[in-house]
Protein backbone atom coordinates (compact mmCIF):
# COMPACT_ATOMS: atom_id res chain seq x y z
CA UNK A 1 0.00 0.00 0.00
CA UNK A 2 1.46 3.37 -1.01
CA UNK A 3 1.84 5.63 2.00
CA UNK A 4 0.79 9.53 1.98
CA UNK A 5 3.35 11.42 1.34
CA UNK A 6 2.86 14.84 4.26
CA UNK A 7 5.95 16.81 2.96
CA UNK A 8 8.10 16.88 0.08
CA UNK A 9 11.59 18.44 0.45
CA UNK A 10 12.63 19.18 -3.25
CA UNK A 11 15.91 20.08 -4.27
CA UNK A 12 16.30 22.62 -1.44
CA UNK A 13 19.25 24.72 -1.18
CA UNK A 14 19.45 27.36 1.21
CA UNK A 15 22.51 30.50 1.41
CA UNK A 16 23.49 33.08 3.79
CA UNK A 17 25.51 36.12 2.60
CA UNK A 18 28.96 36.65 3.90
CA UNK A 19 29.57 39.81 3.32
CA UNK A 20 29.13 42.12 0.18
CA UNK A 21 29.50 39.11 -2.80
CA UNK A 22 30.37 35.77 -0.90
CA UNK A 23 27.43 33.42 0.32
CA UNK A 24 27.81 30.38 2.49
CA UNK A 25 25.90 26.97 1.02
CA UNK A 26 24.16 25.90 4.74
CA UNK A 27 22.06 23.59 2.95
CA UNK A 28 22.91 21.87 -0.70
CA UNK A 29 20.39 20.27 -3.01
CA UNK A 30 18.67 18.40 -0.67
CA UNK A 31 15.63 16.69 -1.03
CA UNK A 32 13.28 14.03 0.93
CA UNK A 33 9.90 13.11 1.17
CA UNK A 34 8.28 12.36 4.97
CA UNK A 35 5.07 9.91 5.13
CA UNK A 36 2.08 10.91 7.30
CA UNK A 37 2.30 9.39 10.60
CA UNK A 38 5.99 8.63 10.78
CA UNK A 39 8.96 10.15 12.50
CA UNK A 40 11.73 11.04 10.46
CA UNK A 41 15.19 11.92 11.92
CA UNK A 42 17.76 14.28 10.21
CA UNK A 43 20.82 13.12 12.06
CA UNK A 44 24.41 15.22 11.70
CA UNK A 45 27.14 16.92 13.89
CA UNK A 46 26.75 20.63 14.57
CA UNK A 47 27.13 22.98 11.48
CA UNK A 48 25.76 20.16 9.21
CA UNK A 49 22.59 21.91 8.24
CA UNK A 50 19.72 20.04 9.48
CA UNK A 51 18.42 22.66 12.03
CA UNK A 52 18.60 25.14 8.64
CA UNK A 53 16.29 22.86 6.72
CA UNK A 54 13.66 22.85 9.90
CA UNK A 55 13.99 26.60 9.75
CA UNK A 56 13.49 26.40 6.15
CA UNK A 57 10.34 24.13 6.45
CA UNK A 58 8.82 26.48 8.90
CA UNK A 59 9.24 29.47 6.90
CA UNK A 60 11.84 31.11 9.54
CA UNK A 61 15.03 30.59 6.90
CA UNK A 62 14.38 31.88 3.30
CA UNK A 63 15.00 29.19 0.45
CA UNK A 64 17.47 30.31 -2.01
CA UNK A 65 16.22 27.26 -4.48
CA UNK A 66 14.51 23.88 -4.64
CA UNK A 67 10.94 23.55 -3.31
CA UNK A 68 8.91 22.91 -0.33
CA UNK A 69 5.41 21.08 -0.29
CA UNK A 70 3.18 20.40 2.59
CA UNK A 71 0.13 18.51 1.80
CA UNK A 72 1.10 19.06 -2.00
CA UNK A 73 0.67 22.96 -1.76
CA UNK A 74 4.08 24.76 -2.03
CA UNK A 75 4.83 26.33 1.17
CA UNK A 76 8.08 27.66 0.00
CA UNK A 77 8.84 31.64 -1.00
CA UNK A 78 5.47 33.68 -1.65
CA UNK A 79 2.36 32.41 -0.61
CA UNK A 80 -0.81 33.90 0.36
CA UNK A 81 -2.17 35.42 3.73
CA UNK A 82 -4.66 31.84 3.20
CA UNK A 83 -2.20 29.38 3.33
CA UNK A 84 0.18 31.23 5.33
CA UNK A 85 -2.14 31.08 8.04
CA UNK A 86 -3.12 27.28 7.46
CA UNK A 87 0.99 26.42 7.46
CA UNK A 88 1.30 27.77 10.73
CA UNK A 89 -1.31 26.13 12.36
CA UNK A 90 -0.59 23.24 10.63
CA UNK A 91 3.67 23.21 11.40
CA UNK A 92 4.77 23.50 14.51
CA UNK A 93 8.26 23.58 15.74
CA UNK A 94 9.67 22.92 19.09
CA UNK A 95 12.94 24.26 19.82
CA UNK A 96 16.04 22.83 21.37
CA UNK A 97 16.94 25.21 24.26
CA UNK A 98 13.74 25.23 26.69
CA UNK A 99 15.03 28.17 28.21
CA UNK A 100 15.89 30.68 25.14
CA UNK A 101 12.76 29.69 23.15
CA UNK A 102 10.59 30.45 26.60
CA UNK A 103 9.17 34.27 26.89
CA UNK A 104 10.89 34.80 30.62
CA UNK A 105 8.56 37.86 31.20
CA UNK A 106 5.30 35.89 29.99
CA UNK A 107 3.63 33.89 32.48
CA UNK A 108 2.83 29.94 31.18
CA UNK A 109 -0.96 30.82 30.16
CA UNK A 110 0.64 33.45 27.40
CA UNK A 111 3.47 31.35 26.24
CA UNK A 112 0.99 28.66 24.98
CA UNK A 113 -1.62 30.88 23.96
CA UNK A 114 0.86 32.68 21.36
CA UNK A 115 -0.64 30.91 18.78
CA UNK A 116 -4.24 31.08 19.21
CA UNK A 117 -3.59 34.52 19.72
CA UNK A 118 -1.47 35.35 16.71
CA UNK A 119 -4.32 33.42 14.53
CA UNK A 120 -7.10 34.97 16.70
CA UNK A 121 -8.26 30.97 16.24
CA UNK A 122 -10.47 30.72 19.85
CA UNK A 123 -14.62 31.97 20.13
CA UNK A 124 -14.05 33.20 23.53
CA UNK A 125 -11.50 33.61 26.67
CA UNK A 126 -13.17 30.43 28.53
CA UNK A 127 -12.66 28.94 25.29
CA UNK A 128 -8.75 29.49 25.38
CA UNK A 129 -8.36 28.90 29.31
CA UNK A 130 -9.76 25.35 28.71
CA UNK A 131 -7.44 24.81 26.02
CA UNK A 132 -4.56 25.58 27.78
CA UNK A 133 -5.45 23.08 30.64
CA UNK A 134 -5.61 20.60 28.12
CA UNK A 135 -2.21 21.26 26.56
CA UNK A 136 -0.81 21.32 29.85
CA UNK A 137 -2.67 18.10 30.46
CA UNK A 138 -1.22 16.54 27.60
CA UNK A 139 2.12 17.01 28.40
CA UNK A 140 1.76 15.77 32.05
CA UNK A 141 1.26 19.10 33.92
CA UNK A 142 -0.85 20.31 36.04
CA UNK A 143 -3.54 23.39 35.21
CA UNK A 144 -2.72 26.00 37.63
CA UNK A 145 0.83 25.97 36.16
CA UNK A 146 -1.03 28.39 33.70
CA UNK A 147 -0.34 30.99 36.43
CA UNK A 148 3.75 30.45 36.68
CA UNK A 149 6.94 32.06 34.65
CA UNK A 150 9.40 29.86 33.13
CA UNK A 151 11.60 30.47 35.58
CA UNK A 152 9.61 28.18 38.66
CA UNK A 153 10.40 25.31 36.01
CA UNK A 154 12.94 22.74 35.70
CA UNK A 155 15.17 22.21 32.09
CA UNK A 156 12.44 18.86 31.10
CA UNK A 157 8.90 21.39 32.78
CA UNK A 158 10.28 23.89 30.49
CA UNK A 159 10.64 22.00 27.55
CA UNK A 160 6.97 20.06 28.06
CA UNK A 161 5.26 23.81 28.05
CA UNK A 162 7.22 24.06 24.94
CA UNK A 163 5.67 21.35 23.52
CA UNK A 164 2.12 22.20 25.19
CA UNK A 165 2.42 25.23 23.03
CA UNK A 166 3.02 23.53 19.63
CA UNK A 167 0.19 21.09 20.64
CA UNK A 168 -2.69 23.69 21.35
CA UNK A 169 -2.62 24.63 17.68
CA UNK A 170 -3.80 20.98 16.92
CA UNK A 171 -0.55 20.30 14.64
CA UNK A 172 -0.33 17.73 12.01
CA UNK A 173 3.53 17.95 11.68
CA UNK A 174 6.00 19.11 14.46
CA UNK A 175 9.53 19.79 13.58
CA UNK A 176 12.13 18.77 17.12
CA UNK A 177 15.37 20.47 16.92
CA UNK A 178 17.17 18.64 19.41
CA UNK A 179 14.17 18.91 21.61
CA UNK A 180 16.20 17.10 24.33
CA UNK A 181 19.97 17.71 23.69
CA UNK A 182 19.96 20.68 26.59
CA UNK A 183 18.05 18.09 29.16
CA UNK A 184 19.50 15.91 32.14
CA UNK A 185 20.09 12.11 31.25
CA UNK A 186 17.17 11.12 33.57
CA UNK A 187 15.00 13.64 31.74
CA UNK A 188 15.17 12.28 28.31
CA UNK A 189 13.63 9.49 28.29
CA UNK A 190 10.29 10.85 29.86
CA UNK A 191 10.27 13.88 27.14
CA UNK A 192 10.90 11.16 24.00
CA UNK A 193 8.33 8.48 25.52
CA UNK A 194 6.08 11.60 25.68
CA UNK A 195 6.97 12.26 22.11
CA UNK A 196 5.64 9.16 21.49
CA UNK A 197 2.92 8.84 23.14
CA UNK A 198 1.36 12.12 21.84
CA UNK A 199 2.15 10.53 18.10
CA UNK A 200 -0.04 7.29 18.99
CA UNK A 201 -2.81 9.49 20.40
CA UNK A 202 -2.97 12.45 18.10
CA UNK A 203 -1.84 10.92 15.12
CA UNK A 204 1.33 13.48 14.82
CA UNK A 205 3.92 13.47 12.25
CA UNK A 206 7.58 14.42 13.34
CA UNK A 207 11.04 15.40 11.31
CA UNK A 208 13.15 14.65 15.06
CA UNK A 209 16.75 16.72 14.17
CA UNK A 210 19.70 15.21 16.31
CA UNK A 211 23.27 14.38 16.57
CA UNK A 212 22.66 11.49 18.95
CA UNK A 213 22.25 8.27 17.13
CA UNK A 214 21.68 6.16 19.87
CA UNK A 215 18.19 8.01 20.82
CA UNK A 216 17.21 8.32 16.77
CA UNK A 217 17.25 4.38 16.89
CA UNK A 218 14.81 4.40 19.40
CA UNK A 219 12.22 6.88 17.79
CA UNK A 220 12.57 7.10 14.25
CA UNK A 221 11.19 5.35 11.40
CA UNK A 222 13.62 6.60 8.54
CA UNK A 223 16.84 8.18 9.29
CA UNK A 224 18.61 10.97 6.79
CA UNK A 225 22.77 11.56 7.78
CA UNK A 226 23.62 14.95 6.89
CA UNK A 227 26.95 16.19 6.52
CA UNK A 228 27.94 19.80 5.32
CA UNK A 229 24.30 20.62 3.72
CA UNK A 230 24.22 17.38 1.77
CA UNK A 231 22.35 14.11 2.86
CA UNK A 232 24.78 11.24 2.34
CA UNK A 233 22.21 8.51 3.35
CA UNK A 234 18.76 7.30 3.95
CA UNK A 235 17.03 4.47 5.07
CA UNK A 236 14.70 2.76 7.73
CA UNK A 237 16.02 2.93 10.91
CA UNK A 238 16.97 -0.76 11.64
CA UNK A 239 18.68 -0.83 8.03
CA UNK A 240 20.66 1.83 8.52
CA UNK A 241 22.00 1.00 11.94
CA UNK A 242 22.44 -2.85 10.83
CA UNK A 243 24.14 -2.22 6.84
CA UNK A 244 25.62 1.67 7.11
CA UNK A 245 27.09 2.37 3.73
CA UNK A 246 28.63 5.79 3.56
CA UNK A 247 32.36 5.99 5.33
CA UNK A 248 30.59 9.33 7.19
CA UNK A 249 27.63 6.93 8.58
CA UNK A 250 30.33 4.17 9.52
CA UNK A 251 31.92 7.38 11.39
CA UNK A 252 28.88 8.36 13.04
CA UNK A 253 28.10 4.78 14.38
CA UNK A 254 31.36 4.03 15.75
CA UNK A 255 31.21 7.53 18.20
CA UNK A 256 28.24 5.81 19.99
CA UNK A 257 29.28 4.84 23.52
CA UNK A 258 28.85 1.70 25.08
CA UNK A 259 27.42 1.12 28.53
CA UNK A 260 29.89 -1.47 28.95
CA UNK A 261 32.92 0.18 30.31
CA UNK A 262 35.44 -3.18 28.31
CA UNK A 263 33.53 -2.43 25.15
CA UNK A 264 33.73 1.12 25.23
CA UNK A 265 37.24 1.13 26.44
CA UNK A 266 38.00 -1.31 23.43
CA UNK A 267 35.78 0.23 20.69
CA UNK A 268 37.76 1.57 17.32
CA UNK A 269 36.06 4.52 16.40
CA UNK A 270 36.39 5.67 12.81
CA UNK A 271 37.05 9.02 11.81
CA UNK A 272 35.51 10.36 8.38
CA UNK A 273 38.01 12.63 6.00
CA UNK A 274 36.07 13.58 2.70
CA UNK A 275 39.07 14.47 0.56
CA UNK A 276 39.89 10.84 0.23
CA UNK A 277 36.52 10.58 -1.61
CA UNK A 278 36.37 14.17 -3.59
CA UNK A 279 37.13 14.39 -7.36
CA UNK A 280 34.54 12.47 -8.71
CA UNK A 281 30.65 12.73 -9.90
CA UNK A 282 28.38 12.40 -6.70
CA UNK A 283 25.44 10.48 -7.62
CA UNK A 284 22.24 9.54 -5.27
CA UNK A 285 21.79 5.69 -5.47
CA UNK A 286 18.97 3.39 -4.33
CA UNK A 287 21.73 0.51 -2.97
CA UNK A 288 19.26 -1.60 -1.60
CA UNK A 289 14.78 -1.17 -1.21
CA UNK A 290 14.55 2.13 0.11
CA UNK A 291 18.23 2.57 1.08
CA UNK A 292 19.77 5.61 -0.50
CA UNK A 293 23.12 6.98 -0.43
CA UNK A 294 25.13 9.51 -1.91
CA UNK A 295 28.23 7.92 -3.85
CA UNK A 296 31.07 9.42 -5.29
CA UNK A 297 31.99 7.58 -9.10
Amino acid sequence: MEREVLLDVRNLTVQFPIGRRKKFTAVDNVSFQIYKGETFALVGESGSGKTTIGRAIIRINEVTSGEIYFEGKKISGDIDKELDREITKNIQMIFQDPMASLNERAKVDYIVSEGLYNLKNYSSEEERKERVANALLDVGLLPEFASRFPHEFSGGQRQRIGIARALIMEPKFIIADEPISALDVSIRAQVLNLLLELQAKKGLTYLFIAHDLSIVRYIADRVAVIHKGKIVELAKTEELFNNPLHPYTKALLSAIPYPDPVKEKNKKILVYEPKLYRGGKEEWVEVRDNHFVLINR
